[in-house]
C-alpha cells in the first residue's frame, strides 16, 4: 500500500471514528439511554427504537463503506444528511432562550455542537466532490460507484 493510500485510509477513518466505533458502541452498550434520548424527538418508544436502529445502521454501514471505499460517495452523502438531521433534531440552540442572555448557557453550548455537526457533514460532502477538481459530476453519474481512494 502506498503512502498516499495509507494517508487516505487514516484520514477516512479519522472522519468516521466518531461514529464507528464510538457512537455506535455507545448506542449498543447504553441502548436504554439512547432510546430515551431518541424519545425526546420521537415519543412513542417503538418509533424511537426504529429511528435509533436507522441511525446505528448509518453509523456502522456508511462509516464502513467510507473507510473501505465501497460506494463511498453515496455513503458520505447519507452521513452528511445524518449529521445535518441530528444537528436540527438534537442541537436546537434556539429553544433554551438563553443564547444572547448567558454566554455560558445551554443555548451557546448547543450552538457550538450544532455547528460541529454541520461542519462534520460538510467534511463528508468533501468526500463526495473530491479535492481533485472533478466536482459533483462523478457522484451524479454513478452515485454508488467507488471513488477508489486507495488506487485502482
Amino acid at each position: 500500500m502506498s503512502t498516499a493510500a495509507i494517508a487516505a485510509l487514516i484520514v477516512r477513518y479519522g472522519i468516521v471514528m466518531l461514529f464507528l466505533p464510538f457512537s455506535a458502541l455507545d448506542k449498543i452498550f447504553s441502548f436504554d439511554h439512547a432510546v430515551r434520548q431518541a424519545q425526546q424527538m420521537f415519543s412513542p418508544r417503538p418509533l424511537a427504537i426504529t429511528m435509533l436502529m436507522i441511525g446505528l445502521s448509518i453509523e456502522i454501514v456508511c462509516s464502513g463503506a467510507i473507510v473501505l471505499g465501497i460506494a463511498d460517495r453515496a455513503a458520505a452523502f447519507v452521513v452528511a444528511g445524518y449529521c445535518a438531521l441530528t444537528a436540527i433534531l438534537y442541537k436546537q440552540f434556539w429553544k433554551p432562550g438563553d443564547f444572547f442572555a448567558d454566554p455560558e448557557g445551554k443555548g451557546r453550548t448547543l450552538f457550538w455542537d450544532f455547528l460541529k455537526n454541520l461542519s462534520l457533514g460538510a467534511g463528508f460532502l468533501l468526500l463526495i466532490i473530491g479535492t481533485d477538481g472533478s466536482g459533483l459530476q462523478p457522484f451524479l453519474d454513478a452515485p454508488f460507484a467507488s471513488s477508489h481512494p486507495y488506487g485502482r
